[in-house]
């Protein structure tokens, strides 16, 4: 994979990108917010697969950088940054980010993020192959260009954000989804305030499908789509 890590300290830089090249990545270093931006246009090399965006870079606020990513690209962005405060982290989310890494941190940690934003990517880039039509579970079909659900045949209705949440769940079966990520993907919003939402959705769900296994919770950290056997 290619990643691209946007870090203005060489020092900072070489170690991080020692480390990465031993884990297979294939790293491109941009020091400053317009040059990770030019190394982001459409070129006929490969694609990165994840940004690794540091918020104190010498041209532009991180912030920004994300922002006018995310306005061209559906790439996977990681903030790493030593802003560690509560508000830092929902504008960096709420910006499009998607996830958000406090130095000092453990490399594996960091290795561990980078390898779910990548497996967690759903949206598609205009050059990127044509989207699945459709996922089956089990007796659970999802057709995602007409936003229709059947178990066994039997069609059922769900609300939009109730279609969202299984189908982000569903396209990564048996992967654990952070609850800030979903209220990020599916909400547009942060975690603050919105976690009570995120527990009704599941619970209806579960309902609704008549399945209460096929959402699975992972105390403390988020849910997973269990595919049911049959």
């Amino acid at each position: 994979m290619r990643l691209l890590l946007v870090e203005d300290d060489d020092h900072v830089a070489a170690a991080l990108s020692a480390v990465l090249a031993r884990h297979g990545f294939r790293v491109v270093h941009a020091r400053s917010g317009e040059e990770a931006l030019q190394a982001l246009l459409p070129a006929e090399k490969e694609p990165f697969g994840v940004v690794l965006l540091d918020l104190g870079l010498p041209d532009q606020d991180g912030y920004e950088v994300c922002g006018k990513i995310r306005k061209r690209s559906a790439i996977p962005v990681i903030m790493v940054t030593a802003r560690s405060d509560i508000r830092s982290r929902i504008h960096g989310l709420n910006l499009g980010a998607d996830d958000y890494v406090v130095k000092p941190y453990d490399t594996g940690e960091l290795l561990a993020r980078i390898h779910a934003v990548a497996r967690r990517r759903t949206a598609v880039e205009d050059t990127g192959p044509t989207p699945l039509a459709a996922l089956l579970l089990g007796p659970v079909r999802i057709e995602l260009p007409t936003r229709r659900v059947s178990v066994g045949g039997r069609e059922v209705q769900l609300t939009r954000k109730e279609f969202d949440l299984l189908a982000l769940l569903a396209q990564r079966p048996g992967v654990v989804f952070r609850r800030e990520q979903i209220i990020s993907e599916v909400w547009r919003t942060s975690w603050e305030g919105t976690g009570r939402t995120l527990e009704v959705h599941v619970a209806s769900l579960r309902s609704k499908l008549g399945l209460p296994a096929l959402i699975e919770t992972v105390r403390g950290v988020g849910y997973r789509l269990v595919p049911p056997s049959g």
